[in-house]
């Protein structure tokens, strides 16, 4: 069903996006929404440089994705996203990705927390970017809790540095480059069809990360952490 408020884009899976299996892979599913909604965003005058100007920004508090299946190298996808509600300092959106038939092929929930980028805390955005925005109705799926339960037992893997490559516009580490991070701590050929991700401070260049590392019967944890133990982010995958 089409939303009056939602924003889609045509796009074909590129080479530079898939695996060794030609299947997309989950960063590229998860840079696909991202960019869904920087482009509606943009279309709307709240783009990149608006936000930039003004000092405020949405920044990404809870993901879960949900994979039906890998779009293949080559495949025509629709990708979608709208907003299903604000309240107070956060805003709550839908993602959809769609094959040449219309099938959904992978879909999320996410949450966001509006910031202000010069006094480093959340405050409410204006009517104006609301009303802007719209409010469509949420996809029917099990949303999840946003809390993530740590595991009792982890392993800590090698310590890394954040790169040049993993900043994004805000100065801050890309909302995928964690989940990209976590996936390098678990086996290769893990196929992935959930992800809850819980963002808990940004990590910027220069920063150390101190990943720790839980393998359990049903899930796989990786919680990304300071030198302190203190999380940047909480990554939660699940296979078939």
């Amino acid at each position: 069903m089409q939303r009056t408020n939602q924003y889609t884009f045509d796009s074909r899976v590129r080479f530079s996006e898939v695996d060794h299996t030609k299947q997309m892979t989950l960063p590229g599913i998860i840079n696909y929404f991202q960019d869904c909604s920087t482009f509606q965003s943009e279309s709307l005058g709240y783009g990149v440089d608006y936000f930039t100007n003004y000092g405020k920004a949405w920044v990404l508090s809870y993901w879960q994705v949900e994979v039906k299946r890998y779009p293949a190298m080559g495949e025509k996808i629709k990708v979608s996203t709208w907003a299903t509600e604000f309240s107070g300092l956060l805003g709550l959106r839908n993602f959809c990705m769609q094959d040449e038939t219309g099938e959904v092929v992978a879909y999320a929930n996410s949450v966001w927390a509006y910031m202000d980028l010069k006094k480093g805390r959340p405050c409410r955005p204006s009517k104006e970017e609301v009303a802007a925005y719209g409010i469509g109705a949420p996809l029917e799926m099990e949303y999840k809790s946003r809390k993530i339960d740590l595991p009792k037992e982890t392993k800590e893997g090698d310590a890394f540095p954040v790169r040049r490559y993993h900043i994004d516009t805000n100065e801050h580490v890309n909302n995928c480059q964690y989940v990209q991070m976590a996936l390098e701590m678990i086996p290769e050929d893990s196929k992935i069809k959930e992800l809850r991700v819980e963002y808990k401070k940004s990590a910027v260049l220069g920063d150390v990360i101190y990943p720790k590392v839980a393998m359990e019967e049903d899930r796989m944890v990786v919680e990304l952490c300071d030198e302190g133990g203190n999380s940047y982010a909480v990554v939660e995958l699940k296979e078939e």
